[in-house]
């Protein structure tokens, strides 16, 4: 029997999964940094001390890299489970609807620490909160992507899928920047003085709506009438060490950590970069990323074009270059001889075409690559290729963040601000390393248009 077509309704409701997914997790990686170890001009109180681990990393590092540790084991165990589920309501979409109430408990109790003040009783909680929230945020993410390749029959229709889900990814990214604009509006009609409590009810109503968006192609979507798929049968670590067979596959997961480690540097540091390199108030960060955001999307009709016409990898490689350059200027920013709005603005207009080539073209990529192993091997194994892919963009998301918390050590207030300098070096390195790693990433052109 012939699956039916997701329609254009249907298609919105898969994306709105990936903003509430993305506004949770931006949360955390953009304000997590920001909210406990804030700099001199923040109004926050800091709330764990700036001491080094074993001498080496500072203990925010330690946490997010702990968090991470227990997550990296659980998520080709979920990928297994789910791609040999013998559910009758479907393989996916069972296991997202268990995960969302414990992703938003848990973003949000990370927001409260126990000690109004600095305190390693802080660092202990939060490690815990981040765990249980890295646990549940997987169980939703590796079926909700693996859905992907399930859902859309033909590349015409994955680049598009893949497209109003990185437009999700991307509106989630504009919301979880916002918080400090939505804190003033709370503190402001509320009359609290703590900037902290602010931040915490506004981190409150962001999850209760980012929970709303998840759960809406759990109730929307029936997954065993759009889809057809057959229960793997292979075991979890046969399965696991079988995505590694492919060397395109290992090339394209190397390029992709590298990437997402970068951004997730950007993404901790923007506030920092705003208020300390420049001087500007934090709320200007939402509308940065909303202009970044909106740019983008202008683009991707343009991606879509390019890729058809000269192929997916190249279109990738001079992404990854220009943000690199992006990243050398972030080293010189509040230095250049013109306005501090300029050089930031710049700075986003020329990150906005990689920001909508690199989230379109790398889940087509992927999605490829999971059909022809499909057909090739007899068996579905798209779960376990992305929960793989994901376990790599979750360590860069992860050693992003731990990156940029541990060069804070190095300077984060105005006048003190060399370890902020230094995260736009390390995010040109990584860059750099990604386009050389995607350089021998073999790309197969189709002769099935893409757009």
């Amino acid at each position: 029997m012939p699956i039916a077509k997701l329609s254009i309704t249907k298609q919105i409701i898969y994306a709105s999964g990936m903003i509430g997914w993305s506004i949770v997790t931006n949360i955390v990686i953009v304000m997590l940094p920001f909210f406990y170890l804030p700099p001199s001009n923040s109004g926050l109180i800091p709330l764990i001390p700036q001491v080094l681990v074993f001498g080496i990393i500072n203990i925010m590092t330690f946490i997010i890299v702990s968090g991470r540790l227990f997550d990296a084991l659980y998520d080709p165990f979920i990928a297994s489970y789910s791609d040999s589920s013998n559910n009758p309501k479907g393989r996916r979409i069972p296991l997202m609807k268990w995960a969302i109430f414990p992703m938003i408990l848990f973003c949000c109790l990370t927001f409260y620490p126990i000690v109004l003040g600095e305190s390693i009783f802080n660092a202990i909680w939060i490690t815990f909160t981040l765990i249980f929230f890295f646990l549940a945020a997987t169980t939703y993410t590796i079926p909700y992507n693996a859905l992907l390749p399930e859902l859309a029959q033909n590349p015409h229709e994955k680049i598009w899928l893949s497209s109003l889900q990185q437009g999700g990814f991307v509106i989630g990214m504009i919301i979880s920047a916002l918080v400090n604009n939505f804190a003033d509006i709370v503190q402001l009609m509320s009359g609290f003085e703590s900037r902290n409590i602010a931040l915490q009810y506004t981190i409150w109503g962001l999850c209760l709506f980012a929970g709303l968006m998840m759960l809406l192609p759990v109730i929307f979507i029936n997954e065993k009438k759009y889809s057809v798929s057959v229960p793997s049968q292979l075991p979890l670590w046969p399965a696991l060490k079988h995505t590694f067979k492919q060397p395109n596959f290992k090339y394209f997961l190397i390029s992709d950590f590298s990437f997402y480690m970068s951004l997730s540097i950007i993404s901790s540091g923007l506030l920092f970069f705003v208020t300390v390199l420049l001087h500007l108030k934090a709320s200007i960060a939402g509308e940065l990323m909303g202009i970044m955001v909106l740019v983008s999307i202008l683009f991707y009709p343009l991606v879509n074009y390019l890729a058809k016409k000269f192929g997916k990898k190249p279109i990738i490689l001079f992404s990854f270059l220009l943000m690199g350059l992006v990243f050398v200027a972030i080293n010189f920013l509040g230095e250049f001889p013109i306005s501090p709005r300029v050089q930031i603005y710049t700075l986003v207009l020329f990150a906005s075409f990689p920001l909508a080539s690199l989230g379109i073209l790398p889940n087509v990529i992927l999605a490829e690559i999971a059909e022809h192993d499909a057909i090739i091997s007899g068996e579905n194994h798209e779960g376990m290729f992305y929960a793989v892919r994901y376990l790599f963009v979750k360590l860069g998301q992860t050693f992003g963040i731990a990156t940029f918390a541990f060069l804070t050590i190095y300077g984060e207030n105005p006048g003190h601000d060399l370890g902020l300098r230094l995260n736009g070096l390390c995010g040109f390195i990584l860059c750099i390393l990604a386009f050389l790693f995607f350089s021998r990433f073999k790309e197969i052109r189709k002769q099935t248009p893409i757009y």
